[in-house]
């Protein structure tokens, strides 16, 4: 059985100033977002290099925003609608994936209307950037000792006991499979899928499912949050907001191979 090696949060220490592992996670997916990005900008015919820097900082408003809104709407509306100057203090932590993706989603649709492209000319193009950003934020999960598994067995291949959990028990580290899963094989995926041309929206359609599925499954092996635990069908609360997206993804796959236009 393994135990969580218990990283120094500070990966750099600069006099006064830490930065932290999270925060230099971050830092990474944005830099592999533009480095991928200029790769496929350089194999298409509509998108220029520069445009990058202004997509990069449609996204980051979308992520910040929408990951922060989607936490207060989602997990704890009673608490910060009683709180709401606690809104403000993203220090504390509290960024919700699926609030972060509708928040980018409203970025690139304002970002499509000052560009002239339709919204999802725009997802297309970025949804082969997006999983080795995910892969990076995971991982920071993972050295902060945050966000852990389940009880499992002892024996099991994996077992790791994160002593965050204060409980001492073989836990499953969730954080790495779901950097397995919606990071890396989602990258994987989308990146070679996407080299071809495809139907408007395919693209996109197939994230959405990659992603809804992945997380889904890796919801088995992670934490319920302590405040909200099981909900509807004895699902977390990942679980129930990955579905529609599932959903989603099959209508909006569906509804693009009808489509004859191509990216």
């Amino acid at each position: 059985m393994l135990i969580h090696p218990q990283f120094n949060p500070i990966a750099i220490q600069l006099g006064p100033v830490g930065i932290h592992w999270y925060g230099l996670m971050y830092l990474i997916g944005f830099m592999l977002f533009l480095f991928l990005g200029r790769m496929r900008a350089k194999k298409s015919n509509s998108w220029k290099p520069e445009e990058l820097d202004d997509l990069l900082f449609y996204g980051v408003l979308g992520v910040i925003l929408g990951g922060r809104l989607g936490y207060v709407l989602f997990y704890k509306p009673d608490f910060y609608f009683s709180h709401p100057l606690d809104i403000l203090k993203v220090w504390e932590g509290g960024m919700a994936f699926h609030g972060g993706f509708l928040g980018v989603l409203v970025a690139m649709w304002v970002f499509g209307r000052k560009t002239g492209r339709s919204f999802f000319q725009v997802t297309d193009f970025i949804a082969p950037l997006v999983p080795l950003g995910l892969a990076a934020g995971r991982l920071g999960n993972f050295i902060n000792g945050e966000l852990w598994g389940r009880v499992t067995s002892a024996d099991m291949p994996f077992a790791m006991i994160f002593p965050q959990a204060h409980d001492g028990l073989p836990r499953h580290p969730s954080q790495l499979y779901q950097f397995a899963l919606e990071g890396i094989s989602l990258f994987i995926i989308l990146w070679l899928y996407s080299g071809k041309p495809r139907r408007t929206g395919q693209v996109s359609a197939l994230f959405l499912l990659g992603y809804g599925i992945f997380r889904f499954i890796a919801e088995y092996a992670r934490e319920p949050d302590d405040f909200l635990g099981y909900l509807a069908l004895h699902l977390s609360m990942g679980q129930l907001l990955s579905l529609p997206m599932i959903l989603i993804g099959i209508h909006l796959f569906w509804w693009s191979s009808k489509k004859t236009r191509h990216i």
